[in-house]
């Protein structure tokens, strides 16, 4: 077959194949150009999933009525000078309208503020109308309908109406993150009408409109993120680790306002959580990074959702090191969503009253009078009378009331008597039971806490453990007599490797022939353990994590897999100086609000939320 050119309108709809994949691609060119003209307010109405109608309209500067056919044009832009590394606008190729035409019927009407009216060209599977004139205020009427009408096969490719409708709604809010400036709304046959008022500028209005996107939920559980490195500036809020998601859709990245899904990114800020987020987990985030449009390339993808950094890994250690920082330097803190979802298990109508057999309600006037709390069928529980009335979670359920009838006692008491103001202005206050041997209760001034012992232990002993790397090692306490454990040669070989390593750890091992080790040390840290658990669980996570991810892996998951294996069980009670001791640790320690899996290790429950869960709010 002989080489020949291609025709034009062939041309764009091989470039409409990269750049508009569905309809969620085409409002995201049409946004992105009503952003470039400066519009201040942004209406999208949609039809169909966007297959039948998509209408961007925008108050912007507006398209000259000259300039209409050449907008349309391939190749034709405003927005790039000679330089192609110099872009500061969210387009540059001039292919999005001319693409969008050749598969659709397009309909452009355009105003600017000098002319007496509009003008509109069409352009249907690539054949031009126009312009002539048309009644409109200022700004421009972008209108495409019959999306791949043209390419009717692409069609076949498309999902149902609900899912490009929420594709449509996610692209307008990725966008709108970065221009809180700008009012966004999204109407239509197709969808629930959505109203993103504009929240000004500055770190204020930016704040607001995440809130618009992301919930309420999101600034209560967010830190400010602002770091600047050889000229690269970080800035944005990132979620606290008890804060996170199931899947990486709330993760929202931005380089010089434009919006990307970059590998180097995600994989950044999965370094940043590494240690306090567990795996299939995702922390929620907002990062913006604004650097010298020299040191990025956006012309690496079709779309423009990847980027090509210059030094990436100034990039990655950036990013890494802001999150890190902010999160060490925020203290210790819980997700709202914990005590959210503590009180919604506690409202009010999930269970009736029974009323025994054989019994009838009595009348509302019989209540007060004759009435004797010991005949009740509804009386509490008797147990032992309480020693003292005072205290917290240890005082008497009203005796007046009950005649010496006291509380179900918790399974370890903090103490009878009322806790030291210093403890209660603590941030998680004073331990003042322990229930069930694995959840420590405690009070502050205007919040109760509880807390999972092992869970926070099992930080505080990952901690310790990573720390020793970096200081003098772990305290080891000697074994009276060396235990063997029997493995197969090759996990032998892994750990002999690295027993300089495990030294550090306070483990101290060697091999004792072809098929065994020895272990002769373990951290004193760890007190009584399972050393033949340990030391199988330790060569396994070596064999996994033995590649090219480097020693820091490997390190990393041995610290995880000892801090496990050491940290206090569920179902030890401990004393009321021990449980105080764990909290004042956990208050010391940098992200101690998850355990190295990535589990909360507390809930905090307001006092207000406490008395409106009792109707007294």
């Amino acid at each position: 077959m002989a080489i020949k050119q291609l025709t034009e309108t062939i041309i764009n709809q091989i470039a409409a194949g990269e750049v508009i994949e569905r309809p969620a691609s085409v409002v995201k060119e049409l946004v992105e150009n009503a952003i470039d003209a400066g519009a201040t307010r942004i209406d999208i109405v949609t039809a169909g999933g966007g297959k039948n109608l998509i209408r961007v309209t925008d108050n912007g500067s507006g398209i000259p009525s000259d300039e209409l056919t050449v907008a349309v044009a391939r190749h034709c832009t405003s927005k790039l000078t000679d330089n192609v590394h110099d872009i500061r606008a969210l387009g540059f190729r001039g292919e999005a309208l001319p693409s969008i035409g050749s598969v659709s019927r397009l309909s452009m009407k355009s105003r600017i503020a000098e002319a007496d009216s509009g003008f509109e060209v069409n352009v249907h599977g690539g054949r031009l109308d126009g312009p002539r004139p048309t009644p409109m205020n200022g700004g421009t009427i972008a209108e495409v309908r019959d999306l791949f009408f043209a390419t009717p096969a692409r069609l076949k490719f498309m999902k149902t109406d609900r899912a490009e409708a929420a594709a449509i709604s996610d692209v307008v809010k990725r966008v709108a993150i970065a221009f809180p400036h700008i009012r966004f709304s999204i109407a239509g046959s197709d969808r629930t009408p959505l109203d993103l008022a504009a929240t000004g500028r500055g770190s204020t209005g930016m704040l607001e409109r995440i809130s618009q996107v992301l919930g309420k939920e999101f600034p209560e559980n967010a830190i400010a993120i602002d770091a600047m490195r050889d000229g690269v500036r970080l800035s944005g809020f990132a979620g606290i680790p008890a804060f996170n998601r199931a899947n990486s859709l709330q993760q929202f990245a931005y380089v010089n306002g434009r919006p990307v899904r970059d590998k180097q990114i995600w994989g950044a800020i999965r370094g940043a959580y590494a240690d306090v987020i567990s795996r299939d987990r995702h922390p929620v985030v907002v990062l913006f990074l604004n650097l010298d449009p020299a040191l990025v390339d956006v012309n690496v993808h079709p779309a423009k959702a990847d980027v090509r950094f210059r030094d990436p890994g100034l990039v990655r250690g950036l990013i890494v090191g802001a999150i890190r920082e902010a999160l060490g330097q925020s203290g210790i803190r819980a997700a709202t969503s914990g005590a959210e979802a503590m009180l919604n298990s506690f409202r009010r109508g999930g269970i009736e009253p029974v009323r025994p057999a054989g019994q009838r309600w009595p009348a509302a006037a019989a209540v007060n009078q004759n009435y004797n709390v010991q005949r009740s069928p509804y009386r509490p529980f008797e147990t032992e009378p309480a020693a003292s009335h005072e205290g917290g979670f240890a005082e008497t359920v009203q005796a007046f009331l009950y005649d010496g009838a006291a509380a179900l006692a918790a399974d370890t008491r903090a103490g009878m008597a009322e806790a030291p103001q210093e403890l209660l202005s603590a941030p998680l206050g004073a331990a003042r039971a322990q229930i069930h041997a694995n959840y420590i209760v405690s009070q502050t001034e205007d919040s109760l806490v509880i807390v999972d012992q092992h869970a926070a232990h099992e930080r505080l002993v990952y901690e310790a453990l990573k720390n020793a790397l970096h200081a003098k090692p772990l305290p080891a306490q000697l074994l009276l007599i060396p235990e063997i454990v029997d493995l197969p040669e090759e996990d032998v070989e892994r750990l002999t490797a690295h027993a300089a390593t495990l030294a550090r750890f306070g483990l101290g091992i060697e091999s004792f022939g072809p098929g065994a080790i020895a272990v002769r040390e373990t951290p004193s840290m760890l007190g009584e353990i399972d050393t033949q658990k340990l030391i199988r669980d330790l060569a396994d996570e070596i064999a996994e994590h033995d590649t090219s991810d480097g020693l820091k892996a490997i390190l990393d998951h041995v610290a995880a897999t000892m801090a496990c294996h050491g940290s206090v069980r569920a179902g030890r009670r401990l004393k009321p100086d021990e449980m105080n001791a764990l909290l004042r640790q956990m208050e010391e320690t940098p992200g101690s609000g998850t355990c190295n899996h990535g589990r909360p290790t507390y809930i905090e429950l307001k006092l207000t939320d406490i008395e409106r869960l009792f109707g007294r709010r």
